[in-house]
């Protein structure tokens, strides 16, 4: 420590002011606790600014632009060339919608007396870390600290970004043009929304995936009908295809692939977006200083109170093992605090749900079919399609389909899962009723509003139990 130089005493020191971030940073301050919230951006990270937030707006504005010629069967005509995506203006509205968001939550840290500190720290020791602001430097000494510094994309040494022509899914989403091609490096749930966005603005795109297909890590089943509306769309995959090189030519973007069955050759878009994955930020905050230690992939591991090896440090969100998922951050970020402020507080539940915001949208919670045959499971299974629900009918979304599976001796519900409209908003009966560990039974008997795309788990259910009245059971 410099002699003479000021040390700032608080109980807790937050590192990130991400999802799980400043979640916890709000519930330390409910609980009485002193708080420094640290980040060297602003509030709300990567899932508000450059993620999460701004690649749904883009997905709601594109699928309302590609709906417009189907709206003139439901009564409603608008000239085909009277309909026009400007880009500059969704850059506004999205712009908007991330302002307002943001100063939500600098609004809920002031109110519940959290200190927000706009800077960029680094453990100095286990208790006292060091903050560079942009004028000054300030050395803060805790009882705790939580560390919640988020991921960013994983770019391969060969591929050179200029947030031009090479893009990731931030610089993606900060053009102001639609590209007449695009090229995206990644079959994964980032690839898939974010390109058929573009598509339905009208953009070629190619999307390159090393797995044998898209989405690898999601049932092949549930994927089925994304890749049905992909092709409809005018999309390219190029799967079993590893990227090899990528240039820019005659601005233009080169990337020669290969795979074993058209070995090499070159193509060629206006754009590329690379989305292969994501990296923890743990590689320049000085862990090695607190005596933190990480995983072989530079993860932080933690316990169920989300405990690094340093007892009062605590790791939440896309630093720790684990799907790099919001929801899972903000609930860690309240666990952590909960904790320090001496409640009895874990995360004791493996049901952390997922969605994807293709078209259609998949959303599950809990096993998979495969997965609960290979842990030893006998299951049931029971499908409702959307075709067959009345509410889906009359919005004209009947692609997609529910599905519960069942343990076929306690009939205890082991996953649900659902593709479809709106399939973000109704996982979320899924995830009660796993969590409070339903039988199938407790939705069969659930009386559903009607007519709602609720009521597909309702049939799924009964389909289960041999019963379901909207479709034909032998």
């Amino acid at each position: 420590m410099v002699v003479g130089e000021i040390v700032i005493e608080t109980d807790v020191v937050v590192i990130g002011g991400g999802p799980g971030g400043y979640a916890a940073a709000i519930r330390l301050g409910q609980l009485g606790k002193s708080v420094v919230l640290i980040e060297k951006d602003q509030l709300g990270g990567v899932c508000l600014h450059h993620g999460c937030i701004p690649s749904k707006t883009l997905i709601h504005s594109a699928e309302q632009f590609h709906n417009l010629p189907q709206l003139e069967k439901m009564g409603i005509h608008i000239p085909a060339e009277q309909a026009l995506f400007q880009m500059e203006a969704w850059q506004n509205w999205k712009n908007n919608i991330i302002s307002q968001l943001n100063q939500g939550i600098t609004h809920l840290c002031i109110e519940n007396d959290v200190t927000i500190v706009k800077g960029t720290a680094t453990f100095l020791s286990e208790d006292r870390i060091r903050v560079e602001t942009s004028n000054d430097a300030e050395t803060y000494r805790f009882e705790n600290a939580i560390i919640a510094t988020g991921s960013r994309p994983f770019i391969p040494s060969f591929i050179q970004m200029d947030g031009t022509y090479i893009l990731d899914s931030t610089a993606a989403l900060q053009m102001q043009s639609i590209p007449s091609s695009l090229a995206i490096i990644g079959g994964g749930y980032i690839g898939i929304e974010l390109g058929m966005a573009f598509a339905k603005l009208g953009t070629r795109v190619t999307i390159i995936e090393m797995a044998n297909r898209i989405l690898p890590n999601i049932s092949k089943h549930l994927t089925q009908e994304v890749m049905f509306t992909a092709k409809k769309l005018g999309i390219t995959f190029e799967t079993a295809t590893k990227v090899e090189k990528v240039a820019i030519e005659n601005n233009q973007v080169h990337l020669r692939v290969f795979s074993e069955l058209q070995q090499s050759k070159i193509l060629i878009s206006d754009r590329a977006l690379v989305t292969i994955g994501r990296i923890p930020n743990t590689d320049s905050i000085g862990l090695e200083q607190a005596g933190i230690q990480t995983d072989e992939h530079q993860y932080i591991t933690v316990d169920e109170q989300c405990r690094t090896n340093i007892p009062h440090i605590f790791a939440i969100g896309d630093i720790t093992p684990g799907p790099a998922l919001a929801h899972k951050a903000a609930k860690q970020g309240k666990v952590a605090a909960e904790v320090i402020g001496g409640l009895p507080s874990a995360m004791d539940s493996t049901l952390v749900p997922y969605v994807i915001f293709s078209n259609p949208q998949i959303a599950g919670v809990g096993l998979t079919r495969e997965e609960a045959e290979q842990q030893g499971f006998s299951i049931k299974t029971g499908t409702f399609p959307f075709r067959a629900n009345g509410r889906a009918v009359a919005t004209n979304e009947t692609q997609g389909f529910a599905e519960v599976i069942v343990d076929a001796e306690t009939h205890l519900l082991l996953g649900m899962h659902i593709v479809g409209n709106d399939a973000s908003n109704l996982i979320g009966e899924g995830v009660l009723a796993l969590e409070l560990a339903a039988r199938v039974e407790d939705i069969a008997l659930t009386i559903h509003p009607h007519p709602t795309l609720a009521e597909g788990w309702l049939e799924a259910a009964e389909a289960a139990l041999g019963h379901a009245i909207h479709i034909v059971q032998k």
